[in-house]
């Protein structure tokens, strides 16, 4: 576990419950406070660009001072003095949801995943939805066979792959246990509590399953589930 202040979410301030641990975590209002957005993630999905306005609205109405867009694939080709001023100066650090080998592999090579920590450190809020929440766990779900014999990384539950040219399954691991987001969504049929349970037991870790009316508050550690909807931990021992 790390020091630092997390909110992993399956799909974002979805409701009441949410909004107000953001909230708690910033330790003042929303429109007292600046963001920078991560919205990486989704272009690896078909129509993901043409949809990514409407994510990067979303996150704008919940009111914050400023929000910023942080292209993660602009940064390895930037000084970093232009850039991590600005990281510095933020409230919040927001991670969107989309094919989290992609974005595994863009926050390695960004440089994002080594100064993580120190900004938790420094007070920053981290705020993850899906794939984003996914990069502060102990681990991701992926094919080993598949990736040993195609050089792509794949999750059949997600139906979601990437190359390994583009891909990563690297996470932070600032917490020890896992999560698998969307549980029950229409739009992840396979994300049901039996399917979700098997992978439990590959992990030897925790695992929280997340509906998109839950989230998990992490406060130095300290794990609190903020709940409106269903979710489940599973202990493996």
């Amino acid at each position: 576990m790390t020091t630092g202040k997390l909110l992993l979410t399956s799909s974002g301030i979805t409701n009441d419950s949410i909004h107000k641990a953001l909230v708690d975590l910033l330790g003042k209002p929303i429109n007292e406070s600046s963001a920078l957005f991560v919205p990486l993630a989704i272009y690896a999905y078909p129509q993901g660009i043409a949809h990514m306005w409407e994510v990067v609205k979303g996150w704008g109405d919940l009111g914050w001072k400023s929000l910023g867009l942080l292209e993660l694939t602009a940064l390895s080709s930037l000084p970093e003095e232009i850039w991590r001023p600005q990281l510095e100066a933020t409230d919040a650090i927001i991670v969107g949801g989309g094919n989290k080998f992609y974005l595994s592999y863009w926050m390695e090579k960004s440089g994002l995943f080594g100064m993580l920590p120190q900004l938790l450190e420094q007070g920053k809020v981290y705020v993850g939805a899906s794939a984003g929440s996914l990069m502060m766990t102990s681990g991701l779900n992926f094919d080993q066979n598949r990736l040993q014999e195609t050089s792509v990384y794949f999750d059949d539950q997600f139906n979601e792959e990437m190359s390994s040219s583009a891909g990563s399954a690297r996470t932070l691991g600032l917490v020890e246990f896992g999560i698998r987001p969307h549980l029950n969504a229409d739009y992840f049929p396979q994300a049901k509590l039996e399917n979700v349970e098997k992978w439990a037991l590959k992990t030897g870790k925790p695992l929280y399953a997340l509906d998109d009316q839950s989230a998990l508050k992490i406060v130095d550690g300290k794990v609190e589930v903020i709940s409106n909807g269903e979710w489940k931990l599973f202990v493996n021992s």
